[in-house]
């Protein structure tokens, strides 16, 4: 009797239900937040209980340091919206008394315990993710990338992943100094994000801001990106990506693509972006493709309209032979031309 009542008071514990909500803090799964523990493994105790909730659950990150590697954040979950919240610095955390401050989630600098991913959302569906910061230490990892130069390179970590999500809602979030992107979405379907805080040095590589794949109804707006490569990237096998006043900069640009460099890519369809502001920037809005491409697909229905553009060295470039390597065919044939003119 003794130990069946004590389970009870824990459950009651971990897991406080405020006016029908469910709330779950991770502090009482074992986070301890103080930037020395890990708490990789409190974190994902701390999902579990969250996903396994019915109703409408928050899922709360007080204020705090939490030091994690990768993590997988899976569905199908049992709640009907299910809210990711990372404390924001005017807010005070749910079922606490401590002092506003804010929820960071700060990556483990060891590449050793990563895949492709360091924090993945996937297989949500009503899935909130909101305020805080995420910390990629990007800048102990930059040196290991030689995907600007090779194309059979080991990818690094992106910082977060949504994968196979629906009706998901993410915003006011830092990124900061991710390992490779930012954000990246693949399969998802209307996603909303907005008030987000991207950024890197403008000289880290292939730190793309929001990469987007394979996906339908991506909204963006109210955002500003600063970060070493695309702000925005739009990749192949996507419809209905609504862009609005993105402020981008430094970084490469926004950029469709690159599409064509394998076979059977999907279609690009129904871009719209309107009223972004580019400050030095290399390129302002590219569309690039790849030479050469082993299968067709298309890119049509694209409308930008009022890009504001300062100091940006290319403010529009449509590329068909996109290849950022120096041994691809067509730039050593521009080469030879070049070597054989001097000559002469």
């Amino acid at each position: 009797m003794e130990a069946r009542l004590a389970l009870v008071v824990v459950a009651l514990f971990v897991s406080a239900s405020t006016g029908g909500a469910t709330v779950v803090n991770v502090k009482n799964y074992g986070a301890k937040g103080n930037g020395v523990n890990d708490d990789t493994k409190p974190l994902m105790t701390a999902w579990k209980a969250a996903c396994g909730s019915a109703g409408a659950v928050t899922m709360v990150v007080p204020a705090g340091t939490y030091h994690i590697g990768p993590v997988q954040f899976h569905g199908p979950c049992k709640a009907s919206t299910l809210t990711f919240q990372l404390q924001a610095s005017d807010q005070l955390p749910i079922g606490t008394h401590q002092l506003p401050g804010r929820g960071t989630l700060k990556a483990a600098t060891d590449l050793k315990r990563f895949g492709n991913d360091w924090i993945e959302f996937g297989w949500v569906n009503g899935l909130t993710v909101a305020g805080g910061v995420i910390d990629g230490q990007g800048a102990a990892s930059w040196p290991f990338n030689k995907c600007p130069v090779r194309k059979d390179c080991k990818v690094l970590p992106t910082s977060v992943l949504f994968v196979n999500n629906q009706n998901t809602v993410v915003r006011d979030l830092t990124s900061v100094n991710p390992k490779f992107f930012h954000i990246a979405l693949l399969s998802t379907k209307n996603i909303r994000m907005s008030g987000l805080k991207i950024s890197a040095p403008s000289n880290s590589p292939n730190t793309d801001g929001i990469h987007i794949e394979r996906s339908a109804g991506v909204y963006i707006m109210d955002t500003h990106i600063s970060t070493g490569d695309d702000c925005i990237s739009i990749g192949q096998g996507n419809d209905n990506v609504d862009v609005a006043r993105v402020q981008c900069g430094p970084g490469h640009g926004m950029s469709v693509g690159s599409l064509g460099r394998y076979a059977g890519e999907g279609d690009v369809t129904r871009v719209h972006v309107r009223d972004m502001t580019f400050m030095g920037t290399m390129n302002g809005v590219r569309i690039k493709t790849w030479e050469n491409s082993p299968s067709k697909s298309n890119a049509a229905h694209m409308v930008f309209e009022n890009m504001v553009m300062n100091d940006v060295q290319n403010p529009i470039i449509i590329d068909q032979k996109y290849c950022p390597y120096y041994n691809c065919e067509h730039k050593v044939r521009a080469h030879a031309a070049a070597a054989a003119a001097i000559q002469v």
